[in-house]
C-alpha cells in the first residue's frame, strides 16, 4: 500500500511540473490550439522537446516557416511556435497510453470536461487534434464549450509511416490557409542569458 502512495505522489509531482513547463509556453492569445490525448507515460513531453510529436510537429513547421529552420534549437522553436499564437494541451491530464482499452476510453470520455473548460478558458480560432481516435472526445468538448471555429483533425504521427506521411502533408497544409492571410513572417528570438 505503501509504494502505491508514492507513485501517486510521484505522478502528481511530475504532471505539476509538465503543467508549469506547458503554461511557460501559453501565448497571450491563442490562435491554434492543438490537442492531444495525453501526456505519454514514458515521461516524454512536448513542451519537454523530447517527444515524438516534437519531432514531427517541429519538422512540419520548419518547412513551412523557413525562418524556424530544421536546424533552430528545441527552445527556439517552442518560442516560435508561442510567438505564432500556437498552444499544445492534451485531452487528459494524466497518461493513458498503458491502460486497458476501456478504461482508456472512459479516462478520455471524463476529460471532456477539462477540454471544454479550456476552450472556455483560451477561445482559440482554430483547434488542431492531433490523433484521430479522440476526435469524438474533442467535438464533444466543443459542444459542451459553446466553442466554433475551425476544425482539423490528423492522424498521430506515430510508428506507421503513412500517419506520419498524412500528418506531415495535413499539418502543412493547414498551417499554409491558417497564416498565409498575413504572410507571417517571424520575428527572431531572443537569446536568454542564464
Amino acid at each position: 500500500m505503501r509504494g502505491a502512495g508514492i507513485s501517486v505522489s510521484a505522478d502528481r509531482k511530475s504532471g505539476l511540473a509538465r503543467e508549469r513547463l506547458r503554461r511557460r509556453y501559453r501565448p497571450a492569445g491563442v490562435r491554434v490550439l492543438f490537442v492531444g490525448e495525453a501526456p505519454p507515460a514514458s515521461g516524454r513531453f512536448f513542451y519537454q522537446a523530447d517527444s515524438g510529436l516534437f519531432r514531427a510537429m517541429h519538422d512540419v513547421f520548419a518547412s513551412v516557416f523557413p525562418e524556424i529552420g530544421s536546424r533552430s534549437g528545441n527552445e527556439e522553436f517552442l518560442q516560435r511556435f508561442q510567438a505564432l499564437g500556437c498552444y499544445l494541451v492534451d485531452l487528459c491530464g494524466r497518461p493513458v497510453d498503458r491502460l486497458p482499452v476501456a478504461r482508456r476510453r472512459r479516462t478520455c470520455r471524463e476529460g471532456e470536461v477539462r477540454l471544454a473548460r479550456i476552450l472556455k478558458r483560451l477561445r482559440p480560432e482554430i483547434v488542431i487534434t492531433v490523433v484521430r481516435s479522440i476526435a469524438g472526445n474533442v467535438r464533444r468538448s466543443q459542444q459542451r464549450a459553446n466553442w466554433s471555429g475551425t476544425r482539423v483533425e490528423l492522424p498521430y504521427p506515430g510508428r506507421w509511416q503513412r500517419h506520419r506521411v498524412a500528418f506531415g502533408r495535413e499539418l502543412a497544409s493547414a498551417l499554409r490557409k491558417i497564416y498565409r492571410r498575413q504572410q507571417t513572417k517571424l520575428a527572431p528570438v531572443q537569446k536568454k542569458i542564464c
